[in-house]
């Protein structure tokens, strides 16, 4: 296999942070806080195990025989000084209650947080914040790649398909109600099960076939957040990367025309576009403007305007593409687009077509 062309965007994944102790979005800081509450008490427990376990040891340690006088009954002198076993305890009432009591408090605790934590990741944003500035998507897991549908940007009503790269708002300050960007992701599986998950941004949800699961997040820190397909899914599961891209509100206006316009009719380019047209290329992939209508695999109308491919995994340039269409077993083995054959001269006619579609 070729694993030079990968290296770049999955080593840059594995490199960024994904930390849950690093949230930005109100449902990753309420995991955060969950799991500092679950650790503390778990820290209780530990020293008050230990703490009885130790005083145990060293109060009631067996000491050794000096020697000493011996009592007429032949026993030590020294009263401490002793080899019977201790006075057994059999069905005390009160260590029963007290041993089954404890465990149970300390379980309805950890449900009744983790139930407010669970309201708080799944519910939705309050109206009053969201106002008409939410951004609402559907997520759909493929193997192995995602694919992005936007549906609402705050009250317009807009139809952007994109694939492996998500990009959505950032919100204008938590101190402006007006400006408060909620992100609705509507969660579906086109196959298997996946799981979608962004440890800055939110908890990990599941995408189950034949299921709608939701999530939301929002934050103030524009950026890139990397995440990870967490849901085992085949054998290109650890290669079905996650790119959420938090653009300033103008960056997301500008992104958000460009992906709703067809495709670039260069007419230097028309012959790499008739040689993608001929191909059975267009029975999985759609380039809008054009005969390509397929929605088997990812949407390539701006295919040029993304960093990656192939499920996040691959920087995207000239010559990565051109191996990817070449032969794309040979850097994501079973992906589910084969190879070819394609001649040299359509493999290049096809890839300066594409690296077009910006």
């Amino acid at each position: 296999m070729l694993q030079i062309p990968l290296l770049a965007a999955a080593a840059e994944n594995i490199l960024q942070d994904v930390s849950t102790l690093h949230p930005v979005s109100p449902p990753a800081e309420s995991i955060r806080y969950l799991f500092y509450f679950v650790v503390a008490v778990a820290l209780v427990i530990l020293a008050v195990v230990w703490g009885v376990l130790f005083y145990s040891l060293a109060r009631f340690r067996q000491k050794k025989n000096t020697g000493g006088a011996s009592s007429p009954s032949g026993q030590p002198a020294n009263s401490e000084i002793t080899t019977a076993e201790p006075p057994q305890v059999y069905g005390s009432l009160p260590i029963e209650i007290a041993w089954t009591v404890a465990p149970g408090i300390i379980v309805l605790l950890l449900a009744l947080v983790i139930v407010r934590t669970e309201l708080e990741v799944r519910i939705k944003a309050p109206a009053t914040t969201a106002g008409t500035n939410a951004v609402t998507a559907t997520v759909i897991g493929h193997q192995w790649w995602w694919e992005y549908v936007i549906e609402q940007n705050g009250d317009q009503t807009v139809n952007v398909v994109t694939a492996n790269e998500l990009h959505v708002p950032a919100s204008g300050g938590s101190d402006s109600v007006e400006t408060l960007r909620p992100v609705y992701l509507t969660l579906k599986s086109a196959d298997v099960c996946h799981s979608f998950w962004v440890p800055r941004l939110a908890g990990k949800t599941d995408l189950i076939p034949g299921k709608t699961n939701q999530m939301w997040f929002q934050t103030t820190q524009p950026g890139l957040y990397f995440g990870q397909c967490a849901e085992y899914c085949g054998a290109q599961h650890a290669n079905m990367l996650l790119r959420v891209y938090v653009d300033t509100p103008e960056t997301f206006a500008a992104w958000l025309a460009n992906e709703q316009k067809p495709a670039v009719d260069d007419a230097a380019m028309r012959e790499g576009r008739q040689a993608f047209l001929a191909q059975s290329c267009v029975n999985c992939h759609t380039i809008r403007g054009t005969t390509a209508k397929g929605k088997f695999g990812p949407d390539l109308t701006h295919l040029a305007a993304r960093e990656t491919f192939a499920g996040g995994m691959i920087k995207l340039n000239r010559d990565n593409l051109r191996l990817w269409i070449r032969d794309p077993q040979q850097i994501k083995g079973e992906c589910l687009m084969p190879a070819f054959g394609l001649s040299d001269r359509n493999v290049d006619l096809i890839t300066d077509y594409l690296m077009t579609l910006k």
